[in-house]
């Protein structure tokens, strides 16, 4: 058996719990392990910050029953006393079930779970511990930091919260790396202690928020200057002041080595709020690049998808691909291969109705769905996804070798006649079907409106001149500070026409090549800002007197 195997129920009915470390907060920490136990949690109980990243990786009918807050001191503090996890994990334990119990950071060195292990061991429930990232150990690497060197170092790990006199004699006393777990508004203390305890008071430091976390900002200072470049910084006061840093003091953490060190920061897009107006189906792999270069993709449809108003001609075209009327078919998009695929499923039929049948597909995504369905397409363009680029591959029509003259094409409402028009100067006859009807999608949330409108969104990828109507028609104009980037001249106009300022023009027409021009653009305002000797900003962050007029 594989170490990494789920291991098999005890005959006598118990079930086994998994001690799950979630990492630091970047969900992309979680270790092969963790993702494994979690696809096979009958029950999950995770610490609400951590209950988002494991969620996605466990089945949809795993129960999460909710953690309750039964602190009203720590409550009010914005730190939860999560007291009963132990009873939960239990009872579920005890009816038989898989149980992942998932804390931040690593279980033996963040939070509390040895006690809940220490109430299985009693029970003789059997139990497993998957570590995680430490928080204290993930958050200065994200942050630039590294805690040794080729010299090698002391490193001492300090909870301020509960660090004790001798503990602060001991590290004071000490000249390694010392990595403090604090929050906003103690780290200038747990930094007064260190000097009070001898460390000199010009030993550098860094103090990292919401590390891992595309919210993550790092100060650099001294222990002599924390407290100044907080409030310089108007980090502090603020009624946010509970939210935990993790501090590293000594000579690695200098603000030299970060400068060429912060390389989770410094990505282009490092906490954009980027739009990105699209179908869900069209937008995933757009917004797992722009997670890459730092930024928070928010997916807003502005296009639905709808059955045709009269379904006939598209029930006639489905019948005459079984009873051997065409010679091809060609899929134009995704949504033609998900409208043929729903009138197979009800009329009972599967990928074998294809049979016999040549089958195109404008683009790599297009095939990929159609792959899903069961069906290797035969043309696919070996040039530009397009029409055009499908044309250019199609065969013209030869009565020796062609028996059936005819090519049935499921389409949207609104497709352009570019492909009828080619494959009828090729020789095809052509039935042109209505597949599906695309529609204004209904606006989004209010929240997500205002902040279209308001200024919330640093950037906004337009991939077509419709995404740029149907926006602006179910949510508004963008605000002026935000940069507005298009897909193509065409799609630019449509913009200035809505009164919109272009900032951004990809070279080509490729949503992919967008979004590194968008980075591009990124990296290049950054760059300014840093040689400037100015602070890094998102344009969602300009002052009112920095910003640009638009005219409408």
């Amino acid at each position: 058996m594989s170490p990494t195997n789920l291991p098999a129920l005890p005959a006598h009915g118990h079930g086994h719990v998994t001690f799950l470390g979630a990492g630091p907060g970047d969900p992309g920490l979680l270790t092969l392990r963790a993702v494994e136990a979690l696809a096979g949690a009958d029950v999950l109980i995770a610490e609400p910050d951590v209950l988002d990243v494991v969620r996605s990786h466990a089945r949809a009918s795993v129960s999460t029953p909710e953690l309750t807050v039964v602190d009203d001191a720590s409550t009010a503090a914005g730190i939860p006393v999560l007291r009963d996890a132990a009873n939960l994990v239990m009872e579920a334990a005890r009816v038989g079930k898989r149980v992942v119990r998932a804390v931040s950071g690593d279980p033996g060195l963040d939070g509390n779970a040895g006690q809940e292990m220490l109430a299985c061991a009693a029970e003789g429930i059997p139990f497993e511990v998957v570590p995680g990232v430490a928080t204290a150990v993930g958050v200065p690497a994200y942050a630039g930091v590294p805690l040794r060197d080729a010299q090698g170092a002391d490193v001492r790990f300090v909870d301020a919260r509960s660090a004790s006199e001798r503990c602060w004699t001991e590290v004071g006393a000490s000249d390694g790396t010392v990595v403090v777990s604090a929050t906003l508004e103690t780290v200038a203390a747990a930094a007064a202690e260190l000097v009070a305890a001898g460390r000199k008071p010009d030993t550098p430091l860094t103090v990292t928020v919401a590390g891992t976390t595309t919210r993550q900002r790092t100060w650099s200072a001294t222990l002599g200057t924390i407290a100044q470049v907080l409030k310089q910084a108007k980090v502090l006061p603020s009624p946010q002041g509970h939210r935990p840093v993790i501090a590293v003091v000594g000579e690695r953490s200098s603000a030299a080595q970060r400068d060429q060190l912060s390389w989770f920061e410094s990505k282009p897009l490092f906490g954009w709020k980027v739009l990105v107006p699209r179908t869900k189906e069209q937008s995933a792999s757009l917004s797992d690049q722009l997670r890459s270069y730092g930024a928070v993709p928010h997916e807003v449809p502005t296009i639905a998808v709808e059955p045709p108003r009269t379904p006939q001609q598209m029930e006639r075209a489905v019948k005459g691909l079984v009873t051997g009327r065409y010679e091809w078919i060609a899929f134009t998009s995704v949504n033609a291969v998900k409208a043929v695929r729903e009138k197979f499923e009800e009329y009972g039929l599967d990928a074998r109705a294809f049979a016999g049948i040549k089958v195109a597909a404008v683009g790599e995504q297009t095939a990929a769905a159609l792959v899903d369905f069961g069906v290797k397409p035969d043309l696919v363009p070996s040039g530009e996804q397009s029409a055009a680029g499908l044309l250019e591959d199609w065969p013209p029509y030869d009565p020796v070798f062609d028996p059936i003259d005819r090519v049935f094409l499921p389409r949207a409402d609104i497709a352009t006649e570019t492909l009828v028009a080619g494959l009828i100067e090729l020789g095809w006859e052509v039935d042109d079907v209505t597949a599906y009807r695309t529609v204004r999608a209904s606006p989004p949330p209010a929240d997500t409106r205002e902040a279209i409108k308001g200024g919330g969104f640093d950037a906004v990828l337009f991939t077509s001149s419709s995404t740029v109507r149907n926006l602006v028609g179910i949510a508004g104009k963008p605000h002026n500070v935000t940069v507005i980037a298009c897909i193509g001249p065409a799609t630019a106009k449509t913009a200035e026409e809505h009164g919109l300022r272009v900032d951004v023009l990809s070279p080509e027409p490729s949503v992919h090549k967008l979004a590194e021009a968008l980075a591009e653009f990124g990296a290049q305002r950054r760059a300014a800002a840093v040689e400037a000797g100015e602070q890094v900003t998102r344009p969602s962050e300009r002052r009112p007197g920095g910003r640009r007029r638009r005219t409408t």
